[in-house]
């Protein structure tokens, strides 16, 4: 359960304040409501609260003046500020955003989701979802019920509204419909291809607010040669294969091709790291208020004792994903599954396991799940990841994330 946290109410709109009071109350936070911008500011700056909340559209002081007065005093610098409207326009939520606002959120809000939005502007969490963890081909049937049977895709969502997503293998087609159900104006998004290979990215024309006009995507990967990102993708929807061109994308879709480097990208700092497997693959580090998320597949790593091992590389890798809050990294094969797939660009657990407690990352999420392994087999790697931690006497957690799993840092 999260902290109770102290949070002031501003709406003309009764209705609205007795709902948005209820559900954060019922949560157990201390809340104030006001009808009128005016007195609700001397309030908040008689007893500073953790969060404000308020409407746009309010007569006298409208919403963007509230948050441009709220931010000339120093001492609301640390409170947070969420403006709630029916207006969906991206000027309005641009302006409130440039004036101070930590998020927007479209009226009418969602009671299911309400008081996880604002606690997470509170704490600047950022949720990570698991859409597919499963690599080369989506799996159906009964022996992929528990951890599912989608591939490649994983998403970090902040406290600000802003979305990566981390590959677009058939589970980006659920992240989509999750997005589309909700109506949820105004996607700001980067989606981040490890490499081009058709799991990673075969699903991505099935990703619907790229049809849809307001929102702006980034697509960002790893250039080939003289090959850009914007040509990788363009090609796999040339009308021969696909019955859409990207020159249908209605949204403000952008490309950025990339190299190992450091950028900054919306709320982040984002890392590159190119891995080893055929081609130009890279793993991504993203990391924000001391938080560190790392996503690296596909990568092969082989295990001390094979003549490829080395041990520089190790050390490379180790070093980019040290003391990551959370790794998500190729686990394909068990141990005596390799012996039969050495050279295919993917790794055993056990080196990954052994990798992970070297550069003392808290977590480690076993990810992109060989199509021949059912559920039991993806339990029968998590034991031989514990087997190894217990060996090493690690302090990492070991996990294998289901698909439509969700964790926050």
């Amino acid at each position: 359960m999260p902290a109770p946290y102290s949070c002031h109410l501003i709406d003309d709109d009764e209705d609205i304040l007795a709902l948005a009071a209820s559900l954060l109350r019922d949560a157990g936070h201390d809340v104030c409501t006001h009808t009128d911008a005016d007195r609700a500011l001397a309030a908040i700056l008689a007893d500073p609260p953790d969060c404000v909340l308020t409407d746009l559209m309010m007569a006298g002081t409208d919403g963007h003046e509230f948050c441009h007065r709220l931010r000339t005093h120093p001492e609301l610098a640390d409170t947070r500020i969420v403006v709630m409207s029916s207006k969906g326009y991206r000027a309005d939520q641009d302006r409130a955003m440039a004036l101070g606002a930590n998020r927007y959120l479209r009226k009418p809000i969602d009671p299911a989701l309400f008081v996880d939005q604002i606690v997470s502007v509170i704490e600047d969490r950022i949720a990570v979802t698991f859409w597919g963890v499963r690599g080369t081909l989506p799996v159906p049937g009964e022996g992929s019920l528990r951890y599912g049977g989608n591939t490649n895709c994983v998403s970090l969502g902040f406290a600000d509204g802003t979305l990566f997503i981390f590959d677009a293998g058939t589970g980006i087609k659920r992240l989509s419909d999750e997005w589309v159900a909700r109506g949820r104006p105004h996607l700001d998004c980067h989606i981040f291809i490890s490499h081009p290979h058709w799991d990673h990215i075969n699903a991505l024309p099935f990703f619907g607010p790229l049809y849809q006009a307001g929102h702006r995507i980034c697509v960002c990967g790893a250039q080939h040669g003289g090959t850009r990102m914007q040509d990788l993708i363009s090609a796999q929807m040339d009308g021969v294969y696909f019955p859409i061109t990207a020159r249908d994308f209605a949204a403000d879709v952008r490309y950025r091709s990339l190299h190992e480097e450091s950028l900054e990208v919306g709320p982040a700092h984002v890392d590159t790291m190119l891995l080893n497997h055929p081609g130009a693959c890279l793993g991504y580090r993203v990391r924000r208020g001391g938080r560190r998320f790392c996503y690296i597949t596909d990568n092969e790593l082989y295990p001390q004792g094979d003549p490829n091992h080395d041990p520089a590389y190790f050390n490379k890798l180790a070093d980019f994903v040290r003391g990551a809050d959370l790794l998500v990294i190729d686990t394909t094969y068990s141990d005596a599954e390799y012996r039969l797939h050495r050279d295919w660009g993917h790794s055993p657990v056990g080196e990954v396991a052994r990798l992970a407690d070297a550069a003392r990352v808290k977590t480690l999420c076993l990810y992109h799940h060989d199509p021949d392994q059912d559920d039991d087999a993806i339990d029968g790697k998590l034991q031989d990841a514990w087997n190894t931690m217990a060996e090493l006497g690690s302090e990492t957690r070991v996990v294998a994330p289901m698909e439509n799993g969700r964790v926050w840092l």
